[in-house]
């Protein structure tokens, strides 16, 4: 590492122990877009990556200020590191798998009672869902129902179904994705 590379890193470091605003703006700005990126990418929203990155946010500055991280290699890499467990761990919490998106109930195939005020739009997209469900192959359904239904993690999946968990991840993404896209052309085409 330069001598110049070592500054800027002290600089940093030094900044965020003052609580300097600019280099604490400067390295919230710089980093929230990867995080951003990271969290949609992984079944997240807007609201859900402003407040994985703030507490990630607040994570690094404690760490820098209780001097937990030593200044070896990027900031900006060690608090994107800190904000993408975040999400990891939101994403394994048995809040998170109890919190079904509204498509994922669909996939249930339970009835609930209905509001009479119900949108309909609401309850289309819910019947597109079930046929859709309906026509993705086996394996498919199979793995969406291991992770949402009956709350298998990733690696219990890929032991069941024989593959990596790293598949079974990229899988379980896929077969979401082919669902969305066979809900939608259903919905769409009647």
């Amino acid at each position: 590492m330069g001598n110049t590379q070592r500054k800027d890193i002290d600089t940093t470091l030094e900044g965020f122990r003052k609580n300097d605003e600019t280099i604490l703006e400067e390295v919230y700005q710089s980093v929230f877009p990867q995080v951003r990126v990271h969290i949609f990418k992984n079944s997240g929203d807007e609201a859900q990556a402003k407040d994985i990155y703030q507490e990630a946010f607040i994570a690094c500055w404690q760490n820098v200020k209780d001097h937990k991280f030593d200044g070896t290699g990027s900031l900006e890499a060690y608090l994107f590191t800190i904000a993408k467990n975040k999400w990891t761990d939101h994403l394994r919490s048995a809040r998170f798998k109890k919190t079904v998106h509204q498509d994922v109930i669909s996939l249930i195939g339970q009835e609930e009672d209905k509001d009479e005020d119900q949108d309909n739009e609401v309850q289309n997209e819910q019947e597109a869902m079930k046929r859709a469900l309906h026509q993705l192959g086996n394996g498919c359904k199979n793995l969406l129902t291991l992770f949402y239904f009956e709350r298998k993690n990733m690696e219990e999946i890929a032991e069941k179904i024989g593959i990596g968990a790293a598949s079974a991840r990229n899988k379980k993404y896929r077969c979401m994705e082919q669902l969305r896209a066979l809900a939608q052309h259903i919905k769409n085409n009647g």
